[in-house]
């Protein structure tokens, strides 16, 4: 049985986001600087309802999505004081979809930590399905005071 660093309540503890856009369940590894996450892809997701209704894949924005959430679980974790901060996707490098993800699947995601100046992170991310690649980015976001947005 796989070991649970974070389970789906304390998931919710840590991130804004709510059903039907939390996209992150649970967490299986997790430090300062890297965390191994999962979303577990339902055909019951709202979005399979129009993307497609004859063959239902999961959007790539949504996967990048759980990425930058992932992200947001690290700072929420470990960086002082942003506990109380909105992380922001600010940018989008380098992306590459290689296979679609369909419901039923276990997507994975493994993001890490490439770079953090003040309050901006550079992130790389891989999101997998049964060990395989599907997708990866590097994603750029801030952590801003609520009222800024």
């Amino acid at each position: 049985m796989t070991k649970i660093a974070l389970d789906s309540e304390e998931v919710r503890a840590l991130l804004p986001h709510r059903y039907p856009f939390l996209l992150v369940d649970r967490v299986l590894e997790i430090s300062p600087s890297a965390i191994l996450a999962e979303k577990f892809v339902s055909i019951n997701e709202p979005f399979f309802q129009g993307h497609f209704p004859e063959r239902a894949i999961m959007p790539g924005v949504l996967i990048l999505e759980a990425m930058a959430q992932s992200a947001g679980i690290i700072v929420k974790k470990y960086v002082e004081g942003a506990e109380t901060k909105a992380l922001v996707l600010t940018g989008i490098k380098r992306t590459r979809f290689r296979k679609p993800v369909y419901p039923g699947s276990i997507l994975t995601l493994d993001v890490k930590e490439k770079r953090r100046r003040s309050n901006l992170l550079v992130i790389e991310g891989v999101a997998l399905v049964e060990g395989e690649p599907v997708a990866e980015a590097e994603l750029m976001a801030s952590y801003v005071d609520w009222d800024q947005l």
